[in-house]
């Protein structure tokens, strides 16, 4: 569909009876992410709040609750969006070949070029009218949050030395509204990860010794929203691809200085004065965890513009999956298949969305080298240091790389299908390549530092070395200090440990546990042992294992192995690599819902409310 607002978008879904308005009055302070979290899990509509406490604004959410829904949204500017994403990102390929290869592909572009570049507009309906940032809706999603955040902005900024539209970026930074040391209505905080493009701009702002102008749109057509989630490649502007993707330029006008999406619902605008830094968090993020208190950027508020029917859109995050796996899908969807194109050699990689995108990446490439001999990895490397330079790639903790000529086939979405291959064959005295004391996402704490970890390259290439055994053997170990040992796929073990207190004892005791190993022929098909506080939750799903095996370690401080050694600064060892998942005292909190506001909301589902029969 095309939409020209948030509103079309809400008004096509309600028709489509897939949007239900909740008319009982609710409080933004938890009970709306409460809510929504349970509607998304029983897979529900879109829900539009219209009596929210201490604002005048509704709210609307779980717009992208499930996968069909989004792509109602979307179309057809998804299919176009494909084909535009197949020719090349740079803007000059649209005067160059292999453009218009073929007339079917030229026709079915045509219209989404038609979109790409953005229109200066005299005004727009989103200056309509001006409130204050205390009137927004002080949504917080978890109990431990900071106070009231903007949870679907599109925060953008120009590059000060150009100051042109096209060498801008719009991106989906988290934006806090209420709470810590921020001056009410004047000051609201500003959170971008590393490898962000805003970055690049505030560093140019920083080096003229100049404010960097913000401007945070909220609303509007939902293909913003997308466009602000996409990974765009730094010489594409986000601006584009938003219109290319709603089937109508994106609109914009300047006001004060700064640009206004003229189809928003709200603009925010505002100044990051330079040097100047404030307290942010915590926030409940999409990794399952709290992402801490931390000193980062915040703006000086010029102006809140809005509509005057503006809806307050939001997103609820949490441990995956959440409505924001949705996005991921989509975003697997259009990049995935082209990634062979920007790296060649490689033939798939896949960021796995249950282990929160970033700690745990996927990726099958061609091994060549050497034809004559018994392939083991050799190409396969280069590969994996080319993606590990790659845009957002980069910002992976373990990458799982598997040679594509042992098994053509392997559906690389299928993690544990993926991880067992690479088990079969991976011989850990060579194939463990680590990185230490290097850059990690933002939102990692597995390590004690912010923004500093380890990462691991895991490789795996040529003929079958072990069987994976299904199996745990009636003497597994004789450490008391370990218990309840269960199988969370043919050949992985998860046992019980103590309370992890500090790293010197992790050490001695896993080094007691690997020599109470009785058996090591059985123990080789028994290639990886995980160490965690519950057992059973890992093992109930193997989306379980992937989120807590992979958001809880720290490559380099984390993982043990048999008879491990280091040679020329290289680390192996034999069966079993041991990954510590435990949970470790500067790990930041898990986000588990307040029950008193979870029986609350109970309310909207009772016979007669609105939600009767959703939930």
């Amino acid at each position: 569909m095309t939409f020209k607002s948030l509103n079309d978008c809400v008004n096509f879904l309600e028709n489509q009876g897939e949007l239900i308005r909740v008319k009982e009055e609710i409080d933004p302070d938890l009970e709306m992410a409460e809510v929504t979290r349970r509607v998304f899990q029983n897979d529900g509509p879109a829900l539009l709040f219209e009596n929210i406490k201490a604002t005048p604004f509704p709210a609307v959410s779980n717009l992208y609750g499930n996968y069909e829904r989004a792509l109602k949204i979307f179309e057809p500017g998804f299919d176009r969006i494909k084909q535009i994403i197949k020719i090349k990102s740079d803007l000059k390929s649209l005067i160059k070949p292999p453009l218009f290869k073929s007339l079917t592909a030229s026709l079915k572009t045509l219209p989404a070029f038609i979109h790409v570049l953005p229109v200066r507009k005299r005004t727009g309906k989103v200056l309509a009218r001006k409130t204050k940032i205390e009137n927004l809706p002080m949504i917080r999603c978890w109990p431990k949050e900071g106070g009231g955040f903007i949870l679907l902005p599109q925060v953008f900024s120009m590059n000060p030395e150009r100051n042109s539209i096209l060498d801008s970026n719009m991106g989906m930074y988290r934006i806090q509204i209420s709470g810590g040391d921020y001056i009410k209505n004047r000051e609201i905080g500003l959170h971008y990860q590393i490898h962000r493009g805003i970055g690049n701009h505030h560093l140019k702002a920083l080096q003229l010794g100049v404010p960097l102008r913000v401007s945070i749109f909220i609303g509007g057509p939902p293909a913003h929203a997308f466009a602000a989630v996409m990974p765009m490649p730094e010489n594409m502007s986000e601006l584009c691809f938003a219109g290319a993707l709603a089937g109508r330029n994106f609109r914009y006008c300047i006001k004060s200085g700064f640009v206004v999406s003229a189809d928003a619902d709200f603009c925010i605008t505002g100044r990051i004065v330079p040097g100047k830094t404030k307290k942010e968090g915590p926030f409940g993020d999409h990794l399952g965890y709290y992402s801490l208190e931390h000193e980062f950027p915040y703006l000086e508020v010029e102006s809140v513009w809005h509509r005057k029917d503006a809806i307050f859109p939001f997103i609820v995050v949490g441990q995956p999956p959440q409505e924001d796996t949705i996005f991921g899908k989509l975003i697997h969807e259009l990049t995935e298949p082209e990634i062979p194109k920007s790296i060649p050699g490689v033939t798939r990689i896949h960021a796995v969305d249950a282990a929160g995108v970033h700690p745990l990446l996927l990726a099958k490439a061609h091994e060549r080298y050497v034809p004559y001999e018994i392939r083991k990895p050799r190409e396969i490397l280069t590969y994996a240091n080319a993606i590990l330079g790659t845009g957002q790639l980069s910002l992976a903790k373990y990458l799982l790389i598997c040679a594509h000529e042992d098994n053509p086939d392997l559906d690389i979405t299928n993690e544990k299908e993926f991880i067992l291959h690479l088990l079969e064959r991976i011989d850990f005295s060579r194939d463990l390549h680590f990185q230490t004391q290097t850059t990690m996402d933002t939102l990692d704490y597995s390590s004690e530092n912010l923004n500093r970890g380890s990462k691991l390259i895991m490789a795996a290439a040529g003929k079958k070395k072990r069987k994976l055994s299904k199996k745990i053997p009636i003497e597994f170990s004789s450490d008391k200090s370990f218990s309840n040992p269960q199988m969370a796929a043919p050949g992985i073990i998860v046992i019980k440990g103590p309370i992890f207190t500090n790293y010197d004892k992790a050490l001695k005791e896993i080094n007691c546990l690997l020599t109470s190993l009785d058996n090591k022929q059985i123990m080789e098909g028994l290639p990886l042992l995980i160490i965690a506080d519950n057992v059973e939750y890992i093992c109930s799903k193997f989306s379980n294992f992937l989120w807590t095996v992979f958001t809880k370690s720290n490559p380099s401080h984390d993982i043990y192995g048999a008879k491990s050694f280091t040679k020329f600064k290289h680390w192996g060892c034999s069966a079993p690599l041991v990954i510590d998942a435990r949970e470790k005292s500067f790990h930041a909190p898990l986000l588990v819902p307040d029950k008193k506001v979870a029986k609350n909301v109970e309310r909207f589902g009772l016979k007669g409310k609105s939600l009767a029969g959703v939930f």
